[in-house]
């Protein structure tokens, strides 16, 4: 007999394991249910309140300037690039959302890279009280870091993804020092006779690169589950307890967040927070609003225009880029580098979180992408978020 679970995901629950629930079609339900896979700790909003989304969108259906992978319109393309949620903003209003037959308003959704961009959040607000100094070196906080790469590196090197590390970022090997580290997190089974490492251990193993830090930008995710481990030194709390009273309930999100951990409750800050797609677009709304929430201060202002405004084109350069040829990185966020002033966060699998404050427009999309990485349609989705952030302008 066919269960309820199999007539809404095409497979049975049994079939998603940790070998495989990073793959088509079971990302389709672990990207919103990964506390049912890996240990997670919950980041708590002041209160859950239960959202209802929209009735109607009307605007997913309007014709796009531009037929984009063959579609005619929002709702077409956001099926097409396999998305299970999708939230728009215009004004500081949701004018649009639509979610898979799979997904639901309330879900909480893992959106990979973007904790990177999130976490940086939580460091702002430290740097703002004086309790992280950017400039400092990482072996300030962490001793047992010498004799890695973040021996002799900064903490705005890993802020800025400047760091010399001799590190590969290959998301589909099985192999090498990537599967070590994703094991190291509980996001890949075990293997006989592979050592048993901890986030924390595997992070110090890390050699440095034949080039000084504060070189190129070098994308490496690494540098951002270190971040998380600075800001718990730094203060002597959890991860959780920080994200919590610093950003989440300063918000006003609606629901409590997730962060997946490892053997040793370490957060995977650089990829493991899981969110709704409404709650990631107050995020980017309030950076909108020069930091501000609710009437409330959440990040400094000053923390916000660093971000959008400085970062260097030229390390961005060097870095060959596949994407946003004018662009900058800084404090773990993108800048287009477009005269719209675009910026965003971005995470594997396609989830993404866009603003342009041009047109006060906000834009969520978190997806269930087969292809990690994917760059066609990264270009596609960019242009997509930019015929979307016109509309209406």
């Amino acid at each position: 007999m066919t269960t309820e679970f199999e007539t809404a995901y095409g497979f049975a629950r049994r079939d998603v394991t940790i070998a495989n629930w990073r793959t088509a079609p079971y990302s389709r339900w672990s990207f919103q249910n990964l506390r049912e896979l890996v240990p997670t700790a919950e980041i708590r909003a002041t209160a859950e309140e239960p959202e209802t989304a929209l009735a109607l969108s009307p605007l997913l259906d309007t014709p796009l300037e531009t037929g984009l992978a063959g579609t005619t319109n929002a709702r077409a393309f956001l099926d097409y690039a396999h998305t299970d949620a999708f939230v728009l903003m215009k004004g500081g209003r949701i004018v649009a959302e639509h979610y898979a037959p799979h997904a639901q308003v309330n879900a909480r959704h893992i959106v990979f890279s973007i904790s990177k961009s999130l976490t940086a959040l939580v460091s702002a607000v430290l740097e703002e009280q004086g309790v992280i100094d950017p400039d400092s070196p990482v072996v300030s906080l962490i001793p047992e870091a010498k004799g890695s790469a973040y021996g002799d590196c900064s903490y705005r090197d890993v802020l800025d993804m400047r760091v010399s590390l001799d590190f590969d970022e290959a998301y589909l090997d099985k192999n090498g020092a990537f599967a070590r580290y994703r094991r190291s997190t509980l996001w890949n089974p075990s293997e006989a006779g592979a050592p048993v490492e901890t986030l924390t251990e595997f992070l110090m193993t890390i050699p440095k690169a034949d080039r000084p830090h504060g070189g190129p930008f070098f994308y490496a995710s690494p540098n951002s589950d270190l971040l998380g481990i600075l800001i718990e030194r730094a203060t002597g709390r959890r991860y959780v307890d920080l994200f919590s009273d610093l950003l989440w309930k300063p918000l006003g999100a609606k629901n409590h967040a997730l962060v997946s951990v490892d053997g040793a409750g370490t957060a995977r800050s650089a990829g493991g927070v899981c969110v709704t797609a409404r709650d990631l677009a107050r995020v980017g709304q309030m950076l909108l609003d020069g930091g501000i929430a609710n009437g409330r201060q959440v990040v400094p202002a000053a923390w916000v225009e660093d971000m959008r405004n400085a970062g260097d084109p030229s390390a961005w350069t060097a870095s060959q880029p596949t994407m946003l040829p004018n662009g900058r990185y800084r404090s773990k966020w993108y800048q287009t580098g477009e005269p719209d002033g675009a910026f965003c966060a971005i995470g594997i699998h396609g989830q993404w979180l866009y603003v342009d404050p041009s047109t006060e427009t906000v834009i969520v999309k978190l997806s269930s992408q087969p292809n990690p990485l994917d760059d066609e349609l990264k270009q596609d989705n960019f242009a997509f978020f930019r015929a979307l952030s016109r509309l209406g302008a």
